[in-house]
């Protein structure tokens, strides 16, 4: 699938390490208050670290005018060049720092009170204010959804978004929101008020964007190429790169012959693992390898029957040797999902997940379940006589997915499950989520999708991981008092009974979780920084050490 591949590339490309996924609060009854310290202005000291005139960044797909109502999560990175959020780097690490907010401070379950940077002005000049602030979270609650606006309108619901002064916002949210700042405040990209306060229709959109950030988008030609150019008033530091020009390379055979030839600085895919040795030996070239906050995932059409019978899936997950699949088809670069969904290096998963490869317990589940081989052709059947055979979809595009499927077809047969690998172009499986017309398919999943705490709960009300009104008391009943609680461990706690209910009878099975390694010319460029979820090729990397640090973690 397009997206989902671009999101594993594209983050990939980024190559991540300094986590932000966080509580915020420890208590409903101690008021958080999150200062400004990290991300002060660095504009008035001249940086004496080396500057570069280009660099040259390879991408595997075109993400269009990075209007983030028409685009995915796989190009966050390119949209937060131009656009910056209250608190950075993301929503995936421990401890988010201010970035546009000067402070964050809870005052009570319901309440949190957020002071703006002055002085900060937007690519064209106008200054940016808490104004802008309070349009774009209701722009986003109130308008029309994207893949930010559940921060806002759901998961949590930000009720009341109220100015206090040109710097101040206090808002209400409509149930306890104790990660409000190190999740909703670190994850919504910050618009322009003056520019999309006239937008008629979100999605027609083309404009290029207006930002705060580093980086001003330029120039845009369809399938062709992007080109930024350095933000010299940025508040946290002139860019170290002036210009950043990304020519679109769908091919990777392509991309990876540009990159040996010079004809590109770095590569946003990960080499494949039987190039790998050949870049670690190439002059003027390093390899970074990352655990990507990504994973494969095998998704199952959970709304139709049998899929709709828990313990069948329950039954399918227990038949995948992950290990084996991970083995065969990474050649060691990454690690087999037996920790389930979601991924386990986010800090708000549940460090005690499991869900092992138990080939017996399957066939002992499908017996109990009636599923039985009743004519010794090697294929249960049910009751009434209809077979467990079904179809497993796979991209094109993903030659590792089509190896998976394989396996897994192989894998399912001694569970007395019949499956038939279908390889579609990406563009067919794109359609598959929504249209429900399958039975199962392979896929891969995001930062947003794996590491985000209240994305997981967005989760299982979007038709993703479940759909909102279906019937799942269980599920329901846990998500209920996550809502109600106010202390961010207690919260967590809830989550991770969430977790395991749900790789108990997942409708996503993880498949295994894949390292990046990500090849670049360090002759060109040397100052790249990792943050999880985000690679190496993000703003960070571009920015003077002291800012550089925050995305890393160091002190």
């Amino acid at each position: 699938m397009i997206t989902r591949k671009l999101s594993r590339r594209l983050l990939t490309c980024m190559i991540g390490t300094a986590i932000m996924l966080a509580g915020c609060t420890n208590s409903s009854s101690t008021p958080a208050a999150v200062d400004s310290g990290a991300a002060q202005p660095s504009n008035a000291t001249a940086s004496t670290e080396k500057t570069v005139q280009e660099l040259k960044i390879g991408l595997p797909g075109d993400a269009g005018p990075l209007n983030f109502y028409t685009g995915s999560s796989n190009y966050d990175y390119l949209t937060e060049l131009v656009l910056d959020k209250l608190f950075a780097p993301s929503p995936y690490v421990d401890d988010p720092q201010p970035w546009l907010a000067e402070s964050a401070k809870q005052l009570d379950p319901l309440t949190w009170v957020v002071k703006v940077r002055s002085g900060v002005k937007w690519h064209d000049g106008v200054p940016f204010t808490a104004e802008d602030v309070k349009f774009t979270f209701e722009y986003f609650r109130d308008g029309p959804s994207n893949r930010y606006t559940h921060h806002v309108s759901e998961v949590p619901r930000v009720e009341k978004i109220e100015l206090e002064d040109a710097n101040t916002v206090r808002m209400t949210c409509a149930y306890p929101c104790p990660t409000l700042a190190k999740i909703t405040l670190a994850d919504l990209p910050i618009i322009p008020k003056h520019i999309w306060e006239k937008v008629e229709n979100a999605r027609k959109f083309t404009e290029l964007p207006i930002g705060t950030g580093p980086y001003k988008l330029v120039e845009y030609k369809p399938d062709q190429y992007y080109k930024f150019e350095a933000n010299p008033d940025f508040f946290n530091g002139k860019p170290l790169v002036n210009t950043l020009v990304m020519p679109i390379i769908k091919d990777p055979t392509s991309m990876f012959n540009a990159l040996r030839s010079g004809e590109i600085d770095i590569a946003a895919r990960s080499v494949p693992p039987e190039l790998l040795e050949s870049f670690k030996k190439a002059p003027n070239m390093k390899v970074m390898k990352t655990s990507e906050l990504s994973l494969a995932e095998i998704r199952i059409n959970y709304e139709k029957e049998p899929f709709n019978q828990p313990e069948l899936r329950q039954a399918i997950s227990l038949a995948v040797d992950r290990k084996t699949i991970t083995d065969t088809v990474l050649l060691g670069q990454g690690k087999p999902g037996l920790k389930g969904y979601p991924h386990p290096d986010s800090p708000w998963t549940n460090p005690n997940l499991s869900t092992p490869f138990d080939l017996e317990k399957a066939k002992s589940i499908l017996d109990k379940l009636n599923y039985i081989d009743r004519d010794g052709d090697g294929v249960r059947e049910s009751a009434d006589g209809k077979l467990l055979d079904f179809k497993v979809n796979v991209a094109s595009t993903e030659p590792t997915w089509i190896r998976s499927a394989e396996l897994l077809k192989q894998q399912f047969a001694k569970a007395g499950i019949k499956t038939t690998v279908e390889v579609l172009d990406s563009g067919t499986i794109g359609t598959l989520s929504q249209s429900k017309k399958f039975d199962m398919y392979i896929s891969s999943i995001g930062p947003h999708g794996v590491a985000d705490p209240d994305q997981f709960i967005m989760s299982h009300r979007s038709g993703y991981l479940w759909t909102k009104g279906l019937a799942y008391p269980e599920m329901d009943s846990i998500t209920a008092r996550w809502m109600a609680e106010a202390d961010v461990e207690k919260r967590k706690k809830i989550s991770f009974e969430l977790q395991e209910l749900f790789n108990r009878q997942p409708t996503s099975i993880a498949m295994y979780y894949p390292d990046q390694s990500f090849a670049y010319r360090s002759d060109k460029y040397d100052s790249w920084v990792e943050t999880l979820g985000f690679g190496i090729i993000h703003k960070f990397s571009f920015l003077p050490e002291k800012a550089r640090k925050l995305a890393t973690g160091a002190k």
